[in-house]
């Protein structure tokens, strides 16, 4: 949800932690500031708006010199408690001036606290729930050091004090002008990672921040307090019993999350998506033709026992779910459902230990998608994560992973997060249908084999794409577009539809084409586009004939018809105003192909717009509250 960056070491800390918030400006971008400790000082700039607004009050600002300290956090926003303004953005500072606090999640008892300060005195300066940690820190500092704590020990336990406090989630960095040379971190339900240097060490929500300067990171886990100076790293629980947190290697470098000569991130991960595909497929299938996950805390007979298969994700995540359940479906012959995480435990699902649910989320950190998976677990049911983070909270708290291996997705619409996530579906769905004796080895390897062809096939879709951009143009004037299909393009229609509400703010709806005659088809306007995503005629023939019929229903009403079709389909070419080849595909795999025309259609409208691609309005790359 936020962007939170912390930095201890023997450099200036203001240049890193702005460095560090550029890379983390797509986790939210409502406002920005900084907390840099100098000689028994704090100098704290924040402002509403872009990371520019703050950069340039900071080069505006006076020289005072604390930006030479070498101790800093930095913060970007998207905003919960309190809109959008210069007084509620972070860093918040105690009453006293000495302790500054950056925060990611929601505190929610923070009225109850917040009443209590007032109680004391305390003037409050903002509208946020952040900044009663401010006080209450400042507070508890000096409680430990009364007690005889000193140092950047006193600062942990401090936080740990507070942090006990809190309810909720969330992430808290804190810096205290008695003690530079340390930042303190406390991590509830909210990403939380440590960056290893040599005489240097970082904190932040996101590899990403600290990737430039090392690749050497360390997992936390669920309530922890961690401590950094330039020294070491010391992590304790909120109880103060020392913890290893477990080291892990970054596998991928600052450049990966650079745009590479794009215009837009969202440009470039478009274009990635043939590697992401292949990286994720890498290494997958043994030479016995056994299917691979990267972590496996389940026996095989765990798996042979599963008689109900729930998919919980959100937004894309949840469309990749969809098709999935075709996939999952038809090779294993499991009851599969796939369910918003948000509604999920509010219904009160049937689970046990005889269920497996199969949780998505690229982050690793949705937070509706984690409630899901402890409530699943509290049921006993199996959880089975796919995430595109390394050692962040949904992977972690899983009985099994597999990941996806994307690398960094930076525009906040995911479009190899999506791919990649089906390809996990598909080796998921493939792994239990091999565990339970459904499919043998050599039939696994064949569909395997039709997987490692996509990134060609990707390949040639994406050096197609110069009419669906000209064509993106001539729609950018539209009120609506809508998207039909049936069958795995079903899901990918409502894929489709989303992708052009975050980034271009159009009208736009997903519908099963047999629906239309339903309601929908009320909609229809003249000229009205409507994309159409018709299905192999080879794999499934009946259904090819029925959307053929659906789309000639909408050109009678006056629609103007956009149709995705494979190679060879010369049955949909009269009723096309405008056709989009791709190559001919596996009708279960075919959303890998089909997806990626919709995905360059709504970018090019959003641009042409004039919307900014990467950070369309209201929302942020990880919601990581509920």
């Amino acid at each position: 949800m936020c962007g939170i960056v912390g930095y201890v070491g023997n450099r200036p800390a203001l240049s890193i932690v702005l460095d560090g918030l550029r890379r983390l400006e797509y986790r939210g971008y409502d406002s920005a500031g900084v907390a840099i400790v100098g000689d028994d000082a704090l100098l704290t700039e924040k402002k509403a708006g872009k990371l520019a607004n703050l950069e340039k009050a900071l080069t505006e600002g006076p020289d005072t010199g604390i930006a030479a300290g070498t101790t800093g956090i930095g913060h970007t926003r998207w905003a919960t408690h309190g809109g959008p303004t210069d007084r509620n953005a972070h860093p918040h500072v105690s009453q006293d001036g000495r302790v500054a606090v950056i925060h990611n999640g929601i505190i929610e008892n923070f009225a109850r606290l917040r009443a209590e300060l007032e109680a004391l005195g305390i003037e409050f300066r903002s509208d946020t729930d952040t900044e009663v940690a401010a006080h209450l820190l400042a507070l508890e500092l000096d409680v430990v050091r009364t007690e005889g704590g000193q140092g950047a020990q006193a600062l942990a336990e401090a936080l740990r004090r507070v942090s006990r406090r809190l309810e909720g989630a969330f992430t808290l960095l804190a810096v205290d002008t008695a003690i530079p040379g340390a930042v303190a971190g406390a991590r509830r339900n909210s990403p939380l990672v440590v960056g290893r240097g040599v005489g240097e060490n970082y904190l932040a929500s996101d590899v990403s921040a600290f990737i430039e300067h090392t690749r050497e990171a360390v997992e936390l886990g669920q309530d922890q307090v961690v401590l950094i100076t330039p020294e070491g790293i010391e992590i304790t629980g909120f109880d103060g019993t020392p913890v290893e947190g477990r080291p892990f290697h970054i596998d991928w470098d600052a450049s990966a999350a650079e745009k590479g000569g794009y215009d837009y991130f969202m440009l470039k991960e478009i274009a990635e998506q043939p590697q992401a595909v292949a990286d994720t497929l890498l290494g997958r299938l043994t030479e016995t033709g056994e299917i691979v996950l990267d972590e496996v805390r389940l026996t095989e007979q765990d798996l042979r026992d599963v008689d109900k298969i729930f998919i919980v994700a959100c937004g894309t995540a949840y469309h990749s779910g969809l098709v999935a359940k075709y996939a999952i479906e038809h090779w294993t012959r499991i009851p599969c459902e796939v369910e918003t995480a948000s509604e999920f435990r509010y219904r009160d699902p049937v689970l046990d230990r005889s269920t497996l649910v199969i949780a998505i989320s690229q982050s690793g950190e949705t937070m509706d998608t984690l409630m899901a998976l402890r409530h699943a677990k509290e049921q006993k049911a199996r959880v089975l994560a796919i995430c595109n983070t390394n050692g962040s909270t949904i992977p972690r708290e899983s009985d099994a992973v597999l990941y996806t291996h994307g690398g960094p997705e930076v525009a906040v619409a995911s479009t190899k997060a999506f791919l990649t996530q089906l390809v996990a579906c598909y080796l998921i769905g493939l792994h239990l249908a091999q565990v339970r004796g459904i499919k043998y080895a050599d039939e696994v390897g064949a569909v395997v084999g039709q997987l490692q062809e996509m990134p060609d096939k990707l390949r040639t879709v994406l050096e197609s794409m110069e009419p669906v951009r000209k064509l993106a143009r001539d729609l950018a004037s539209a009120q609506q577009v809508l998207f039909i299909g049936r069958h795995v393009g079903y899901p990918v229609a409502l894929e489709g539809a989303l992708k052009l509400k975050e980034l271009a703010y159009m009208h736009a709806e997903g519908f099963a084409a047999g629906e239309l005659k339903h309601g929908p088809i009320a909609l229809i306007d003249q000229g009205t586009p409507v994309v159409c995503i018709v299905p192999s005629p080879a794999g499934r023939g009946v259904l090819h004939d029925k959307i053929v019929s659906n789309i000639q229903e909408v050109r009678a009403r006056g629609a103007r018809t956009i149709v995705i079709a494979e190679e060879g389909d010369e049955a949909v070419v009269p009723y096309a105003d405008e056709l989009i080849r791709v190559p001919r595909t596996p009708t279960l795999l075919a959303p890998l192909v089909t997806t990626i025309p919709l995905q360059v259609l709504s970018c090019e409208i959003a641009s042409s717009r004039g919307h900014d691609v990467d950070q369309p309005r209201n929302l942020a790359k990880s919601v990581t509250v509920e």
